[in-house]
């Protein structure tokens, strides 16, 4: 056998030195390409009539298309050996054939010897050249096996698996599973078809067009083509609107399925719940009335505690939550709002998460505006109303008074014959109270309320502060289910996780059921008062909707802000030229009253001066705080907060004012005050006389001059005066002499006679009318 056995001889082809690439195959599929560069040896071929030693054909020198002597020499060389070794492997198999056959003559009858002899004979010539293309077919199956492209095969090295093979890049499973089923239907003459994939394609109201043809599996390229043949130039890294994409979808074959940014929200749903499962609840009571008609004095008396004093001034700036168990054991949840005119939109939560609420009138004091907004609100959330006539105690409590102006706001009592129930109370001497908490309970026993405690939690933000050692904190009512320490929730534009509750005695608990008023810590932000608190079960979910929420306020306040045209732009900094502006920052220590000084500081003003907030926030006064201030030349109105010590330190050095209040009617007024400072002075005129003019002389060096009878008042020289002819104003100066025969004077009284002319003008005729009088200017303030 020979190493070259089963393997092609390598010819040489052209001239010269020739480099090329060789593909070897090694065992479990591996390949190395070796560069070879072959080289021709130069045959020098002696010219026509030279005799020369050898035995080439000089025959074959004149035929061009014979090779040089030498390679033929080589190539016969080979093909002898070749023949030789054949001949050989011939003539051993023949030897083996033969000695197999005379074994086996030995033990057969006689016939079979002939037979095989035969068989033998006829095999023998055919059997070399068999065998050599066995031994060619596994050489070419091995060679495919480890070069095939449509298998994977062999072991994986860690040089294939860091640079991988075919140039870094390896095909998928399913992609070589393909490739085979193509080639399957292509060798059983089948059309090799790409089956068309219909997908649905989820379309927000904006996509890219990258991500539009990743989300149809489609090229780029086809994608950005059909948008072209509709009109639309545009580049792959370009954002379409959902009708266009929706038009390209359908083009393509697939199915549409519109979905909005505000999917994210659905996980938090309303959840009917089954009637079974509900139980019965607390109500939640809200006390409302007008400024210092005694409504947290009533609360006071009812949770026996002493709340007023906490209080600034004795005036309730937040929404306060408190649970109180009656004698009979009933448990009441209460809310006290402020019944100031600043905390109308704290009112207005109070009355959207309660069941009850108690009109708190003072007997010698009777319907007041807030009390009328009170009424306003609890009839807009179709809210039962209780009226707590307070101040019975005082001599000049006239309840019945109260009562009849009720009517006037369609509230029509029990003692007026009407459905509301009206108990007659006193904070001070408890009488009436256990009669108004048996009205509360007779109520919420009409109104049979129940919730679902076993279900994710949902309250609304009743307050909200950021506290320095606790960070964000929320009043939290709940509303349905229960809340849990470690529940993750969103709220607003904010979210968390429940790291601790604290119920109203300031005791921590593990949770809170429906109508039990807690503040939740574990927030990342302060969110707004109002908000309402969901549960989620994840807190990448609440992530997600709180991202959502936020963009979605930026884009509405960037969308409030910005003006639609050049147009309304010029007309609104016209109309801006003309008002003056006392811009002010607000920090406060709740969320609720920032809201509430804010919407009190819209209420200042008129046209020709205004308050702007430039920022309103939570906690206390900062250095940052105190550079805004600077920049834009503003005071700083701190409400129950103070001012860290690099922020003391900066505006004393900036001359930054900064001021201090506790009670809101003191800001309110303050604020009035300094932009009554804006407001330019009113000019009053006051006439102090009339004057007849009877003839004009002229007078060299001074011109006209008319000599006039004072009718009425006085003249002076220092007033204004008008000129009226026919009356008709054509002239208004002041004066330049007035004299009285050849003296000047400074005034001539009613009666007399005097001289008068005027500062520039010369056109005065007998019988005109000169008119005079004084400018005053008057200070003006802001109602």
């Amino acid at each position: 056998m020979s190493d070259t056995d089963g393997k092609k001889t390598l010819g040489l082809r052209g001239g010269g030195a020739r480099p090329g690439n060789v593909k070897q195959s090694f065992s479990h599929g591996r390949t190395k390409n070796v560069v070879v560069e072959t080289k021709r040896k130069r045959v020098v071929v002696p010219k026509a009539g030279v005799p020369k030693s050898g035995t080439i054909n000089p025959a074959s020198l004149g035929d061009p298309k014979k090779r040089p002597a030498g390679i033929e020499e080589k190539e016969r060389e080979e093909r002898e050996r070749e023949e030789s070794l054949k001949a050989k492997a011939d003539e051993d198999a023949r030897r083996k054939e033969e000695a197999e056959a005379a074994a086996k003559a030995a033990a057969a009858p006689v016939e079979e010897p002939v037979v095989q002899r035969a068989v033998s004979a006829k095999a023998a010539p055919d059997s070399a050249p068999r065998k050599q293309q066995d031994r060619e077919r596994d050489n070419n199956k091995r060679n495919a096996k480890a070069g095939d492209d449509n298998r994977r095969s062999g072991k994986l090295t860690l040089n294939q698996a860091l640079s991988g093979r075919e140039g870094g890049r390896q095909r998928s499973m399913a992609q070589m599973k393909r490739k085979q089923e193509r080639a399957r239907l292509k060798a059983m003459g089948g059309t090799v078809e790409r089956e068309k994939v219909v997908r649905d394609v989820q379309l927000p109201e904006a996509i890219v067009v990258s991500e539009l043809a990743n989300r149809m599996a489609e090229r780029v390229g086809e994608v950005v083509k059909a948008l072209m043949n509709n009109g639309m130039m545009v580049t792959q890294n370009e954002t379409i609107d959902a009708d266009t994409a929706e038009l390209i979808i359908e083009e393509f074959g697939h199915k549409v399925v519109r979905v909005s940014d505000a999917d994210v929200e659905d996980v938090i749903n309303e959840v009917e719940d089954d009637e079974k499962d509900l139980q019965s609840r607390p109500p939640v009571v809200t006390i409302m009335g007008h400024v210092d008609h005694g409504k947290t004095s009533l609360l006071d008396a009812i949770r026996k505690a002493k709340v007023v004093a906490g209080e600034a001034g004795g005036i309730t700036q937040h929404i306060g939550a408190y649970q109180v168990t009656t004698d009979n054991g009933q448990v009441l949840s209460f809310l006290d709002t402020p019944g100031h005119a600043a905390f109308t939109s704290m009112r207005s939560r109070g009355a959207h998460v309660t069941d009850i609420v108690v009109l708190v009138v003072a007997a010698d004091d009777a319907v007041m505006p807030q009390t009328v907004e009170a009424i306003n609100h609890a009839k807009a959330a179709k809210v039962p109303m209780i009226v707590a006539i307070n101040k019975i105690d005082r001599p000049a409590a006239n309840p019945t008074k109260v009562r009849t102006d009720l009517l006037q706001h369609e509230v029509i009592v029990e003692e007026m014959s009407g459905e509301v129930q009206d108990v007659e109370v006193s904070a001070i001497t408890g009488q009436g109270l256990d009669q108004l908490l048996e009205a509360i309970a007779l109520q919420a026993e009409i109104l049979e309320l129940k919730a679902n405690p076993n279900r994710a939690a949902q309250g609304a933000v009743i307050e909200a502060q950021l506290d320095v050692g606790r960070g964000p904190v929320a009043t939290v009512l709940i509303q349905n289910g229960t809340l849990r320490q470690g529940d993750i929730f969103v709220v607003g534009e904010q979210y968390g996780k429940v790291r601790a509750l604290i119920n109203d005695q300031g005791e921590r608990v593990k949770e809170a059921g429906p109508s039990v008023p807690v503040e939740v810590l574990g927030l990342n932000g302060t969110p707004e008062a109002g908000d309402v608190l969901n549960v989620t079960s994840t807190e990448a979910q609440a992530r997600e909707i709180a991202s959502y929420r936020a963009n979605a306020a930026k884009d509405k306040r960037a969308a409030a802000g910005a003006a639609t045209t050049l147009e309304q732009l010029m007309a609104n900094a016209k109309a801006d030229e003309n008002v003056s502006e006392l811009p002010i920052l607000v920090k406060a220590d709740v969320q609720g009253s920032a809201e509430a000084i804010v919407q009190a500081m819209e209420k200042i003003g008129n046209d020709e001066v205004r308050v702007r907030v430039l920022h309103s926030g939570v906690g206390a006064i900062t250095e940052t705080d105190v550079g805004l201030a600077e920049a834009s030349g503003a005071p700083i109105m701190g409400f129950n907060v103070r001012a860290n010590t690099s922020a003391r330190n900066t505006a004393n050095q900036k001359g930054v004012e900064i001021r201090y209040y506790s009670v809101i009617y003191d800001l309110v007024d303050d604020v009035k005050a300094a932009a009554s400072g804006l407001l330019s002075a009113e000019i009053r005129e006051n006439f102090i006389g009339y004057a007849t003019i009877k003839e004009v002389f002229k007078v060299t060096g001074v011109g006209k001059v008319a000599g006039c009878l004072v009718t009425e008042g006085v003249a002076r020289r220092s007033a204004g005066v008008r000129l009226l002819r026919d009356n008709v104003v054509i002239h208004e100066g002041t004066l330049k002499t007035l004299k009285r025969f050849k003296d000047e004077v400074a005034e001539v009284q009613s009666g007399q006679e005097c001289g008068m002319a005027f500062e520039n003008y010369d056109d005065v005729r007998a019988d005109d009318v000169i008119e005079i009088f004084e400018r005053e200017e008057i200070t003006r303030t802001l109602s």
